[in-house]
Formats: structure tokens, C-alpha cells, sequence
């Protein structure tokens, strides 16, 4: 019918004069090339800073997690409290066992003695850190087996004095990892231990942003059973300290909190702060809170840029309205009305932009993946479509808003003024 001919007619109308204003910014653009860039400058800077952040903030935030998990993923700590240790409400095996029995999720558990000593070999004295821990401070510590064996269950029932040690500080002792089956001889708080060697140990690969390796040359780590630390002392039937490994599928927090209700009810403290924990889950949580406060900031620091490269637009248009005056007045005077001469301004401006924003990106995400693969990192830069594209929609609002004022300027030029203007 007429009246939505009529209405494709006005479609039509509006969408070609649309395209002569791009044209005609296009080509003013084309005429003044270097300003052009130099005005796009600032935008590329910013832009490019803040995908070149964000993306590699993001990318060692997910690499950062990932280690972290391979390391402590799905472990919680419990711990008594100062007050559980006033009341002297120790944990015993019984509760370890009922804990794994009891609670979905769990796979292991490993009570935790920590001590310093040392011990003597041809190459010299060594600082020795002991582990006491059950089966399960295997897959705690992350140690992978390449000589001899770990100690099992059997050890630990029978209290059997042996150890495992690390292939690196088995070679700083004794200057070969050639050494299951050796003795060697402890000292720790004023009492003496032989332990035999039944184990040579390496770190599983954690990647390059974490490791657990402590101590230097003339410090060396060893694990032991639990019950085998007897030998200084210690009492190997209550506990302090435990560690739960649960099912990577598990909900942590949910099994922490299991955890140490069952121990309420096994000790009858329901109601007491006897037991506390540490779930790597919420630590975690927290290290991504900060690395994305930190990311944010610095984003928002280069984003300054933007705010910069805005307003060279905006003052280069203002040039450009200075230098067109006469063409203005032309066009006004020809019948042009004052939005049409507003959208010329306003395209260019927006044109100017969004190249700039491309060029930006195009530059933001070759530089993360240069950054990111730089060997001593060495993970994939986080680029997400939602930061392209709010950079993009930033970059053409940026041509908008500070493109409008100079737009304004030139379309409110009196003709019979602008003709005056040589």
C-alpha cells in the first residue's frame, strides 16, 4: 500500500544519504592522512594497553589456577583450634578412619608431623626438614616415584623406620640418586633415629609459576610414617593437624564443613570452636580477587589513555571545523540542513575512532600472545570476545561523544558568516 511505500521510500532516503556522509568522511580522512593517525594515536595506545592487559592478567590468572589446583586442588587442612588445644581435643585415627568411611568425597587422609634435624653424610652436614604423614602425604606432596617405592599402609601399622627423599637432595647427600636401601641417621630434638632409604622421589611437574622446592644446598626434605616419629618423641596416637585429599568432583567446603561436624559429634563438642580448617578452594577465590583487583587497576590506568586519545579527536575536529569553514558555509547556503552537516562531523569523528580501535586490538592481542610466550612464562593470553567487542563499542563511543561537540560547532555556522571566512 501507499503508506508503506511510502515508508520504504524514507528507508531508502536515510539510508543513502547515511552512506554519503561515511563517504565523505572517508574521503576527508583519505586527504589528511597524517593528521589523521596522529589522531588516532592515542586510541590505539589505549586500546591496545588495556586488551594487552586484561588478556595476560587473564591468561596467567587461569594458568596460575591451574597450578595451583595440580598442586592443592580438592585438599583441605583441618587444625585444632587454640581452644581445642586447651581442652586437649586431640584427633585420633578412629577419627580419621570414620571421616573416610563416613563422608562422601573423601579419598584419604594424612595426620601431619613437622620437624627439623639433621644428619651427616660425606658430603657434609644437612639441615633436614621431616614430614611424618600417612599414605595420602604422597599425593599431598605431589611425588612421583622413580626409584624404589613410598611407604605404605604396613609401614606405618608396624612403625617402620624408613624414608623417602627427593632425587635432587638425595645427589646433594650422597652425589648419586643411586641410594634405596642406605641408612641414614637423624638427629632431632636431642634424640637419634637410623633411617633406611626405600624411596628416591621427584616433583610431578607443577608448571613454571609454582613450585614446592624449599630451602638450599645444605637443606634437604624427607617424608616419613607418621607413627615412625616416635623415634623424637613425638605422641603418633593424637593429632593436631590433618590433611583430607577428596575427589576432584567434590565440593571441598561441603566435606570441610562434614569434617568437622563428625569430629563434634565423635568428641561431643558440638556447639565448641574446637576444630578449624583452611579450604584451598576459598584461598584460591581470594587470590583471584586480588589478581583481578590488580588487572583491573591497571587497566583502568591504561584506560586513561582513552580518555586522552578522546580528546585529541574532539581538538583535531575542532582544526578540521576551523578549516572547512567555507565549505560549511558553501553547503549551508546550498539548502544543507544543520543535521546533515552535524552527521558529517559526527561520521568522521566515528570513523577516525573506530579505525583507531581496530588497529588498537589487532595490536592489544599480538602483543599479549608475544608476552605470554616468553619463556619464563609461558601460557596462553586469556582474550575474550566480550573485551574485544567492549573495546570496540568503546572506541566508536569515544568518536561519538567527543566528536559531537565540534559537529555541533560547525552546524550551528552561520552561512552568510562562514562565507565571510577566507
Amino acid at each position: 500500500d501507499e503508506s508503506r511505500g511510502g515508508k520504504w521510500e524514507y528507508r531508502g532516503i536515510a539510508m543513502g544519504q547515511t552512506f554519503e556522509y561515511l563517504k565523505m568522511a572517508l574521503q576527508n580522512i583519505r586527504a589528511n592522512k597524517g593528521r589523521s593517525l596522529l589522531t588516532m594515536l592515542g586510541i590505539i595506545i589505549g586500546i591496545s594497553s588495556v586488551i594487552t592487559i586484561m588478556s595476560v592478567g587473564a591468561g596467567f590468572k587461569n594458568e596460575m589456577n591451574k597450578q595451583l589446583d595440580s598442586i592443592a586442588g580438592g585438599q583441605i587442612y583441618l587444625y585444632l583450634s587454640d581452644e581445642g588445644q586447651k581442652r586437649e581435643e586431640y584427633m585420633t585415627e578412629d577419627d580419621f578412619a570414620q571421616i573416610e568411611s563416613k563422608i562422601d568425597g573423601v579419598t584419604g587422609t594424612s595426620p601431619v608431623f613437622g620437624a627439623a634435624g639433621s644428619t651427616k653424610t660425606l658430603k657434609g652436614e644437612f639441615t633436614v626438614n621431616l614430614t611424618g604423614g600417612g599414605t595420602a602425604q604422597q599425593e599431598i606432596s605431589k611425588w612421583k616415584v622413580v626409584r624404589g617405592r613410598y611407604f605404605n599402609q604396613s609401614d606405618i601399622d608396624t612403625a617402620n623406620r624408613v624414608c623417602v627423599v627427593s632425587k635432587k637432595d638425595a645427589i646433594s647427600m650422597f652425589g648419586t640418586d643411586d641410594v634405596v636401601g642406605m641408612n641414614i641417621e637423624i638427629a632431632s630434638d636431642n634424640s637419634t633415629g637410623d633411617f633406611q632409604i626405600i624411596g628416591i622421589v621427584e616433583q610431578e611437574n607443577l608448571g613454571n609459576m609454582v613450585t614446592m622446592e624449599y630451602g638450599d644446598e645444605q637443606s634437604v626434605s624427607m617424608d616419613v610414617p607418621y607413627t615412625a616419629m616416635d623415634v623424637f618423641g613425638y605422641d603418633t596416637s593424637s593429632f593436631a593437624y590433618l590433611y583430607i585429599t577428596t575427589d576432584k568432583s567434590a565440593d571441598t567446603g561441603k566435606v570441610a564443613n562434614a569434617a568437622i561436624a563428625l569430629l563434634n559429634q565423635l568428641h561431643y563438642s558440638s556447639g565448641e570452636s574446637y576444630y578449624d580448617m583452611e579450604n584451598f578452594t576459598d584461598q584460591m577465590s581470594s587470590i583471584n580477587d586480588m589478581l583481578n583487583m590488580i588487572t583491573g587497576f591497571i587497566s583502568l590506568v591504561a584506560g586513561i589513555s582513552l580518555l586522552v586519545g578522546g580528546i585529541g579527536v574532539m581538538n583535531i575536529m575542532l582544526v578540521s571545523v576551523t578549516e572547512r569553514t567555507r565549505e560549511i558555509g558553501i553547503r549551508k547556503s546550498l539548502g544543507a540542513k544543520t543535521s546533515s552537516i552535524m552527521m558529517q562531523f559526527l561520521a568522521e569523528s566515528a570513523i577516525i575512532a573506530c579505525i583507531g580501535g581496530l588497529i588498537g586490538i589487532t595490536i592489544g592481542v599480538a602483543l599479549a600472545y608475544a608476552v605470554c610466550s616468553i619463556p619464563t612464562l609461558g601460557f596462553t593470553p586469556g582474550i575474550k570476545l566480550s573485551t574485544i567487542l567492549l573495546a570496540t563499542v568503546f572506541s566508536s563511543g569515544i568518536g561519538i561523544v567527543f566528536g559531537v561537540y565540534p559537529a555541533r560547532k560547525a552546524a550551528k555556522l552561520s552561512p552568510i558568516e562562514a562565507l565571510r571566512r577566507n
